[in-house]
């Protein structure tokens, strides 16, 4: 009797031993459930809309990455600068050419630069080095961001497969890849953080302070969603000469300042807002509706996207902030025998400093005052 009564006291202490863990444990859930609804989460980082973001890397942590205001007449702190450099790792002239592109842009700029590379792998390692190598000479103060270009490319297909048929000569030439259709969809698939940039070629040399490119996005129209200078050569003159046939009078094709020229592509100046929110630009980034004004126009392109761009501004010039052909002084003078002789220097001239040189078509850049 005397044995099972003590059992009986070892049960009722042990059970009460068990409550008391399992409220204390119950108590602690509840606290720490508590201190954490009260910590600050941080907020994610907006991916953008449409087909999404592209991952993102970073040199050196920039504090303020991608906030230049998309304000007008606002103080400009920083510049966002996107350049295409791609298939670099055998192609030396590239190489070169993508160095004074950076080389000319850290001697003249007053203001840091964000600088987003596109292209494989290779090339942006590549493009690492040089930038170091032209930002030591200078002294200037620049970020590097490095895109998952695989990612990107995977995004870009799924807008423009459909429509890169019209503005790339065959499957595999130079500008069938997707990279090189980036600005018309731009908007979509980088983050929302970034409001205005500068998309240019890697075959530059800048004879001027890029903050003053920058600061022409203050000159835009309500409706302009991009700068883009005309095309400096009767290329569009050519490709849509059987529209002109069988239209005469019509502007299309003609030479500034009056006739609707076509584009370069070489400097843009990309609203990236503005691009996001216009229900006309989105619009026309349809398979259908670009189908349609090839057919109309007789259009088949061979220069990627600006052939698009020079496609939409058919019918729709108001989306086109018009850069002076300062900022784009194309060198090429490939089409001036080509049977446009009489016209050619109507398409070719540009007066005024030239601010930018653009040594398209493998053209060489003069030396400059400046370098001798």
């Amino acid at each position: 009797m005397r044995s099972s009564g003590v059992l009986k006291i070892l049960a009722f202490l042990i059970t009460c031993v068990l409550i008391i863990i399992c409220y204390q444990i119950l108590l602690t859930t509840s606290i720490f459930n508590h201190i954490d609804s009260k910590i600050p989460q941080p907020d994610p980082v907006p991916l953008g809309k449409g087909v999404g973001n592209v991952k993102v890397f970073l040199e050196n942590e920039p504090q303020a990455l991608g906030t230049a205001t998309a304000q007008k007449n606002e103080p400009i702190h920083e510049i966002n600068v996107v350049i295409t450099f791609t298939n670099a790792k055998d192609n030396t002239n590239l190489q070169q050419k993508f160095q004074t592109t950076v080389l000319s842009m850290f001697k003249w700029t007053t203001l840091p630069v964000n600088i987003y590379i596109i292209g494989d792998r290779d090339s942006q390692v590549l493009a690492d080095a040089i930038l170091k190598q032209a930002v030591s000479k200078y002294n200037k103060q620049y970020k590097l961001v490095k895109l998952d270009t695989d990612d990107l490319a995977k995004k870009l297909h799924e807008v423009i497969k459909e429509m890169q048929q019209h503005f790339s000569y065959k499957p595999g030439a130079y500008y069938s890849h997707s990279l090189f259709f980036l600005s018309i969809a731009i908007h979509r698939v980088m983050p929302e953080t970034l409001h205005r940039v500068i998309m240019m070629d890697a075959d530059l040399k800048f004879n001027n302070d890029v903050k003053e490119l920058f600061e022409l996005f203050d000159n835009f129209s309500d409706t302009n969603v991009m700068g883009i200078a005309r095309e400096n050569q009767p290329v569009y003159r050519h490709v849509l000469s059987v529209y002109r046939s069988a239209n005469p009078g019509t502007r299309v094709g003609d030479p500034p300042p009056n006739g609707i020229t076509g584009f370069n592509s070489g400097v843009l100046l990309l609203n990236l807002d503005k691009m996001r929110k216009s229900e006309l630009y989105n619009s026309l980034i349809n398979p259908q509706v670009v189908k349609d004004l090839t057919k109309k126009y007789s259009f088949q392109g061979h220069l990627g996207d600006q052939d698009f761009f020079t496609l939409l501004s058919l019918e729709h010039e108001n989306l086109f902030y018009v850069l002076p052909c300062t900022w784009n002084r194309q060198l090429c003078v490939w089409w001036r025998d080509k049977g446009y002789e009489s016209v050619f220097d109507l398409y070719f001239k540009c007066e005024g400093h030239i601010n930018i040189y653009h040594g398209n078509g493998n053209t060489d850049i003069p030396k400059l005052d400046w370098e001798k």
